[in-house]
Order: structure tokens, then sequence, then C-alpha cells
């Protein structure tokens, strides 16, 4: 058998999905997972979440339904969690002898949060693992609850972080930053407003667009990329008409979910390689800056995966993808975010990872023409 006829599948989170369940879920995971059961850190970016009164109900909760002898909350996660946040959340953690960890809010405060829970069982710093590339060996017990649908970073083995130092963005990745259980309660994001949940949604779509064009995608991650491609774009376009759709919330949660199964067993391609230069240089999100980079990517990628590209605007209902993007309000430029074509150069020296996972690759300088033709 050759490797490539080989197929591995990863999905070590046990999962619990649908609307209004956390509270339930919680307790079935301090009854059955042998979790929750002595000092807790919630870690979340804070801000709407508390407004919201979230943070404070699931502080209480967890204080006052499952054997949790203190729940302490770390807020201060920014939208592109950076090394120093992390770091102070490891101190905190070791500090009030923190045993589990629930990651908050969206995938900027779950990849912080398995961050964080490495950190805070190694005499490594977290920031050495991130410079280093090395995989974290051991981590307490970790819960993630998303509370938008985007990142599926619940599901996936990645925490994608900033070095504000080196102005770097990239992954610590291992197998072990794989939460122990997920929460994928859909009622959380009704609240997001329009920009991220068109943000977040283009990011499902990216994930699902990218794991299937893969050199690694196997028969198991294309069917989950074509599920989501279709059905992501109907509930995205069902939101575009109305934010209160909860039918496309679900679908959205769902679609987000799944997707981190094909980050874990997939991987993406070169826009979300691209984007972390993009990201560690500007302050736009992570979906923001991907949809700039998609129109010229998927020229290319045609060129080098036409049935793929072809069958994936045809579940989308697109002729181009920016045609949908158009719709979702996503028509920024490089050159929007004041990046010039001296950044280009730059950025395209900080690309990292296995960009050949790419079909397109393959094109002659296609990292720096996709920047040019995103300016």
């Amino acid at each position: 058998m050759e490797f490539k006829d080989l197929y591995k599948l990863n999905i070590p989170t046990k999962v619990y999905y649908g609307r209004e369940i956390w509270k339930a879920a919680l307790s079935d995971i301090a009854d059955n997972q042998d979790i929750l059961h002595q000092n807790v850190m919630i870690v979340t970016t804070g801000r709407s979440l508390n407004r919201l009164g979230y943070v404070q109900e699931l502080k209480k909760y967890l204080e006052e339904n499952t054997l949790t002898k203190q729940v302490t909350v770390y807020d201060q996660i920014s939208a592109n969690p950076k090394l120093s946040e992390v770091e102070d959340g490891v101190k905190q953690a070791k500090k009030n002898n923190v045993n589990t960890i629930v990651g908050f809010g969206g995938g900027s405060a779950i990849d912080a949060a398995k961050a964080i829970a490495a950190g805070a069982k190694s005499d490594i710093s977290v920031s050495e693992m991130f410079r280093k590339g090395m995989e974290p060996q051991t981590v307490i017990p970790l819960i993630a609850m998303p509370t938008t649908a985007g990142t599926g970073s619940e599901l996936s083995k990645a925490a994608i972080l900033t070095d504000e130092e080196e102005q770097k963005k990239g992954g610590l990745r291992g197998n072990n930053l794989y939460p122990n259980a997920a929460i994928v309660d859909s009622s959380f994001t009704d609240s997001v407003p329009f920009q991220i949940t068109m943000e977040t949604g283009f990011d499902v779509l990216a994930h699902a667009i990218e794991s299937y064009v893969s050199n690694a995608s196997s028969p198991f991650t294309d069917m989950l990329s074509l599920y989501v491609i279709e059905h992501a774009t109907y509930a995205i376009r069902k939101l575009i008409q109305s934010l209160a759709d909860k039918e496309a919330r679900d679908m959205l949660s769902m679609c987000s979910m799944i997707m981190g199964i094909n980050l874990g067993n997939a991987s993406t391609a070169l826009p979300h390689r691209m984007q972390y230069p993009l990201g560690a240089h500007t302050i736009s999100s992570h979906g923001a800056g991907l949809a700039m980079l998609y129109c010229a990517w998927m020229k290319y990628e045609k060129q080098y995966s036409t049935e793929k590209v072809e069958r994936i605007l045809k579940l989308m209902g697109c002729k181009e993808i920016k045609e949908l993007l158009q719709d979702m309000h996503l028509t920024a430029t490089l050159s929007d975010i004041r990046l010039t074509v001296a950044d280009v150069e730059q950025m395209v020296s900080e690309v990292s990872g296995n960009i050949k996972n790419d079909p397109a690759a393959q094109e002659a300088d296609v990292l720096k023409k996709i920047y040019m033709e995103s300016l």
C-alpha cells in the first residue's frame, strides 16, 4: 500500500452540539470526565461576553453546579491573542493552581486557552515553544466553548498566536492541544453582529474550500468539505437577509464545528498561511484577511485544481467567489488596510508552514503574485 492510499483520522475531543445545551453538557462533563472538580479558569476575550452577562452566568453555574472549588476569570485576550497575554494567563493559572481551563469565546479565546493549558503544565514557556516550533508534551484538561461560528478551534490541534516582539503570527501545534471536550451551543452566536458573523462565516467556508483542495485531503474530509461548502453558503445567505435566523445560526455553528475535524486531518492551503503575516502586520481580523486574498488565490488554484474549484463554485451558486464576498460586504483590499508593495516582500518571507499542501504552490512566485493582486 502506498502512503497516498493510507488515510488516518483523529477526532479525540468529545463533542456536545445543540441549542441551549451548555449547562447540561457541563454537568455531564463534571460527572463523567473527572474534571471540573477543583480549580477552574475561564479564558475569554471578555468584552462583549461580559457585557451580555455570559461570563458571569458561566462562572456562577460552574460554582453552583459542579464540584469546582474556585473559578477565576482571565479576560485579557485580544482579537489576535498575543504571546504576552498568554504568558500572563499562564502566571495566573499557576498562581491559582488551576487544573481545568474553559476556553470561552471566539477562536482567539479558545486558541489562547489551549496555549495557557500547555504553559500551565510545563517548565518551558509558551514563547519558547512557539518560537522553536516545539510540540506541547503535557497540557491540563481543557473544555472549549465557542461563541462564534468560524474557527473550528474547538476540534483542532492548533493555537494561533501573535508574537508581538517579532511581529510574527503562527501556530503552536500538537495532538495534546485537542480539547478534552467541546460544547458547541449555537445560542451564543445569536448576538454576534453582522460584520463579525460574515468574517467568521467566511472562515468556515475557507476551511471547507482549502481542506477540499488540500493535497492531504481524504475521502472522509472531502465529504465534510462538500457538505460545509453547500450548507455554510446557504446559512450565510440566510443570515445576510436576517441575523435573527436561528436555523441559519445553528447550521453555521455545525459547519464550523465539523471543519475543526478537517483542520486536524487535512489542514488548510495557501490563504491561511498567507494571512498570518498579514495579520501580524495589521489589526485586520483573520476572516477579513482571508477574504482579501481569496479572489487572487482562487484564480491560481483553478489552474491546478480545475475540477475541484468548479465544483466548489457550483455548490456555492457562484461563477466567481467575488459574488459572494460582495454580498457579505467583504470587499476590502490589502491597500485598504494600508499595506503597500513594499510590504509584500516582507510578508512573502514570513509565510511559514507546508505550502506544498496546496496544489497552487506549483505556480512560480505564487505568494508574491497573490499578495500583489490583492493590494
